[in-house]
């Protein structure tokens, strides 16, 4: 049986067609858009970019041909539709940063973090959906009144394909209106934020066939980009490995054991694509965005370039320290003032010695990421990873010494596409479940293990990099004339 995954992404649809019986990725394609930026901070998109991008990737896939189909997508994004499914307004992305009062006022109405993290597993964030309708409300009253129904991007492709309106319960846990303990939607927050429940579609465990397409294609409910990027990775179970994500933000994801929330929020509480399991998830907002803007600033060299730059430098590059804030930060401080800052700077220092810096300021980034995730019970034995900053060979020593973990590559690193054809098969009836989809696909191509002299110096070079942050807290709030 072929099986395809669609990603619904924020520049992009990615797809990619499975056959089961070998688990060999037979066919991939991809249909890019653009979004909006109508103002600083603000981030929009069409979500009709997103159904004709899904048609073309579906087409190139196999189309009729295909046995099941599994829906992934960037997450948070708010899609509002009216009573005849017309979309209202382009969707606020994840990204999205006008909501910041509408947070705040979230977190006061349900009384304060802690009773808000004790009824969602999560603290209010502008990039979550919650916020984003309040925003509607405040601002575009006329527009509010019309909602019929809300939906998140990948489905809002579900119901063009099928008629369907549903979600599933990783996705639905980074709205702000879920109970991921409970795995339900929360009637507690819906009341205190005035969210009509039947505008909410159902959340379904993420291998159920939520319909079929009109040629007979059942449609699995999917999981959100990071719940199917981890399922592409063998991140399946506790006690199984971690998932660690270098793309332009970084991910520290680990399965628990049951469910956990962190009581300040600094970590990502959500449903996993299995039935009665979660995982607590840290991000870092400029991992490889972190690099990227070295290049840019320095030249332009191609990466492998500041790769070998770096590699000149040993562990610390003599006391050189990067915090890699350049767009706020998320875990572990929650603090979108955060500012990036090289720390430690000598004549001496040259190219190489940022890049390297850069690597490591990233890896520590990580590493308070990984430090939160185990304290709810995540496993620390070994690492999958995946994303751009993976392909590099210096990055990933650097990462597995500062983590004190194997890192290991998978043979297929297709990400949440990957995941989400493994749900599409399990919808199908190819496996049973997510975990023997996992067992039957992925597979393990290489792994690079930390270097037994960089680890007491990282150590005390996280030291340095975690002391920095407090210190230069005061001197952000004044404002950059006061530097």
């Amino acid at each position: 049986m072929i099986v395809a995954g669609l990603d619904v992404g924020t520049t992009s649809v990615k797809g990619l067609a499975l056959d089961t019986d070998g688990g060999n990725v037979v066919a991939s394609a991809e249909e890019g858009y653009p979004f909006d930026t109508p103002r600083p901070g603000w981030t929009e998109q069409d979500p009709e970019l997103w159904w004709r991008a899904a048609e073309k990737v579906l087409l190139a896939l196999g189309g009729a041909e295909l046995g099941g189909i599994g829906l992934s997508g960037q997450m948070h994004g708010l899609v509002a539709l009216d009573s005849s499914d017309a979309v209202l307004r382009p969707s606020l992305l994840w990204n999205d940063q006008r909501t910041a009062a509408e947070a705040l006022e979230i977190e006061e109405r349900l009384g304060g973090l802690e009773a808000l993290v004790s009824a969602t597993g999560n603290r209010s964030l502008t990039g979550f959906t919650a916020p984003k309708l309040l925003w509607m409300a405040r601002h575009e009253p006329e527009l509010y009144a019309r909602v019929a129904h809300v939906m998140l991007p990948k489905d809002y492709v579900r119901l063009r394909l099928c008629g369907e309106r549903a979600t599933d319960v990783t996705d639905a846990s980074g709205t702000l209106w879920f109970d991921v303990g409970e795995r339900r939607w929360s009637e507690r927050v819906l009341d205190a934020l005035e969210v009509d429940r039947d505008w909410l579609p159902p959340a379904e465990e993420s291998g159920v066939a939520t319909g079929v397409t009109p040629g007979g294609v059942p449609v699995a409910a999917g999981a959100g980009d990071q719940g199917a990027g981890a399922l592409g990775v063998g991140v399946d179970r506790a006690g199984g490995p971690l998932s660690v994500v270098l793309g332009t933000s970084g991910v520290v994801l680990s399965a628990l054991p049951g469910y956990a929330a962190d009581p300040e929020g600094r970590v990502q509480a959500s449903c996993h694509a299995l039935p009665d399991a979660w995982f607590g998830m840290g991000v870092i907002l400029s991992a490889a965005g972190s690099l990227r803007w070295l290049r840019d600033v320095t030249g332009d060299v191609p990466f492998g370039g500041l790769d070998a730059d770096a590699e000149r430098w040993g562990p610390g590059a003599e006391g050189l320290t990067f915090l890699p804030y350049l767009t706020g930060e998320r875990t572990p401080h929650f603090d979108p003032e955060a500012r990036g800052a090289f720390a430690g700077l000598t004549v001496r220092h040259d190219r190489g010695a940022l890049a390297r810096a850069v690597l490591e300021g990233v890896a520590f980034g990580m590493r308070d990421a990984l430090d939160l995730v185990a304290s709810l019970g995540g496993q620390t034995r070994a690492g999958r990873v995946s994303g751009g900053g993976a392909k590099s060979k210096l990055w990933m020593k650097i990462l597995a010494s500062v983590l004190e973990l194997p890192l290991e590559h998978v043979v297929v690193d297709e990400g949440a596409a990957f995941g989400a054809a493994l749900l599409g098969g399990v919808a199908a009836g190819a496996w049973t479940s997510p975990e023997e989809a996992v067992k039957a696909c992925v597979k393990v191509r290489d792994t690079v293990e930390p270097d037994p002299n960089w680890i007491e110096p990282y150590r005390e070079a996280l030291q340095r990099y975690r002391a920095l942050y407090p210190a230069l807290t005061g001197h952000w709030a004044l404002g950059t004339s006061n530097w």
